[in-house]
């Protein structure tokens, strides 16, 4: 927090009197106090009430208590609530009032909420935790035995251990998401919702267990897919805390849904270099690309093989989190160093809203060769997806090209990114698909899948 935090007018309450202070936000649950007029008082005197001015009105914090400690620039030492605990960051210097005791006004609902799940649910749920449980105990118990080894040798126990046991574990939670698949097939959007909720308070200390389902549950940037979750799906490598905790991460990556992410990567850089191929007998100036919430655009280390390479595109990345967007410039102001030469490249932190409420977006973007977009349209509505891709469709030169990925309604691991992961998509049919862009005569549109065949990818040339 920043140290210029000023002082806030305030005074405490004691036996009926007011004591004028001065007060200075020191940390998230704790504020500085200076005494007014030559007030003193013991460490761990309870006051009845603080009150300080909040926005220029007054706010009452509620009972509070000293703690004396020393100090260079003449406070006495800190107060602490001891009722009500606010947030006084939030309080004091963003003016927002956050009680830490929030948690629990909506616990009646929460624990209401079993009530709303089916008993063979229920009972699958208790026979996973029972056997998670034994499993976790069982892989933590072996690796408290080589604890005091060295790293080599520790690392090749736990390597031996994730080859044999590991794999049987891996088999179970299989064996276990194909019975919970059974067991959800006729619930509808609600049910879903519903379970998948209650399973989570169920198993959470073992979705903790795995850095990956831990950060897509989480969503410390707010949404599903962004740059880290990418990046752990691409490592597709075990990384965790303890055995077990390795495997817990590994499981979902090794999935038809993480393979088929990997698998577009792989895409966009071939259709990539047949868009040379194709420009290259007339290619005057950089082929105009843009990639639509590029995020860290890890493809393009895979488009960009020579120094030759990094002359013949002109990459504009467009995305809503501009921590991605600075993770793209990172990668490719690494390429760029590598084969020392420079990159064209623009950078948009842009939204969905932002491009839908921009009347005539080709006067501000441009327009392009290829558009490509890998995982945006999981996350929109029919309306909005619809309203999307026609935008994009008039950012195409003539002759242009476009490929645009959503999941298949089929995707095998719906329900583990659902009920595990808490990672839910708009998934369509090939159909579904092709409608979005309704019935422009200039488009040729086609449909392809990757080798998992869980995601499919939106083909269409601008021919006139």
């Amino acid at each position: 927090m920043p140290q210029e935090a000023a002082d806030i007018r305030a005074h405490l309450e004691i036996d009926g009197k007011q004591i004028p202070i001065d007060v200075k936000y020191s940390s998230k649950y704790s504020l500085l106090v200076r005494f007014l007029n030559s007030n003193r008082f013991k460490d761990g005197e309870e006051f009845s009430k603080l009150v300080c001015q909040v926005n220029e009105d007054p706010f009452e914090v509620g009972p509070c208590k000293l703690i004396s400690e020393p100090n260079i620039d003449g406070y006495a030492g800190r107060l602490i609530c001891v009722n009500d605990i606010y947030d006084l960051e939030n309080l004091l210097l963003k003016n927002e009032i956050v009680k830490l005791q929030s948690a629990f006004h909506n616990l009646p609902l929460v624990l209401a909420h079993k009530n709303k799940i089916s008993t063979v649910f229920k009972d699958y749920t208790a026979d996973l935790t029972y056997d998670l449980s034994v499993y976790k105990n069982l892989f933590d118990g072996i690796d408290s035995e080589y604890k005091g080894e060295t790293e080599i040798i520790k690392t090749s126990i736990q390597k031996a251990l994730i080859n044999t046991e590991g794999e049987n574990l891996m088999d179970f939670l299989d064996g276990k998401l194909a019975e919970m698949e059974h067991i959800v097939a006729g619930f509808n959007k609600n049910d879903h919702e519903h379970h998948g909720f209650y399973f989570r308070k169920q198993m959470w200390n073992y979705i903790l267990c795995s850095p990956f389902m831990a950060r897509t549950n989480l969503k410390p940037r707010g949404y599903s897919g962004d740059s880290e979750m990418m990046r752990m799906l691409y490592a597709n490598n075990y990384q965790g805390d303890s055995t077990f905790a390795k495997i817990m991460h590994k499981h979902p990556l090794k999935h038809p849904a993480a393979l088929a992410v990997r698998n577009r990567r792989k895409l966009i850089s071939k259709l990539l270099v047949k868009i040379k191929k194709k420009y290259k007998p007339q290619l005057k100036k950089p082929i105009k690309i843009l990639s639509v919430a590029c995020g860290p655009a890890f493809e393009i280390q895979d488009i960009l093989q020579s120094e030759r390479d990094c002359g013949l595109y002109h990459f504009t990345l467009l995305d809503q989190d501009r921590h991605a967007l600075f993770e793209a410039a990172h990668l490719i102001t690494q390429i760029e160093n590598s084969f020392e030469t420079k990159i064209p490249a623009t950078y948009l932190n842009e939204s969905v809203r932002t491009m839908l409420s921009t009347v005539k977006l080709e006067k501000k973007w441009g327009q392009f060769d290829y558009i490509y977009s890998m995982g945006l349209f999981d996350y929109l509505t029919p309306p909005v997806a619809k309203a999307v891709l026609i935008k994009l469709y008039h950012l195409l030169n003539t002759g242009g090209e476009m490929v645009i990925g959503n999941f298949h309604v089929s995707n095998p691991s719906k329900y583990y990114m659902e009920y595990w992961l808490d990672w839910v998509l708009y998934y369509r049919t090939e159909e579904e698909f092709k409608d979005l862009l309704g019935d422009i005569s200039t488009a040729d549109v086609g449909v392809t899948f990757e080798d998992t065949g869980s995601q499919m990818f939106l083909h269409i040339t601008k021919s006139g």
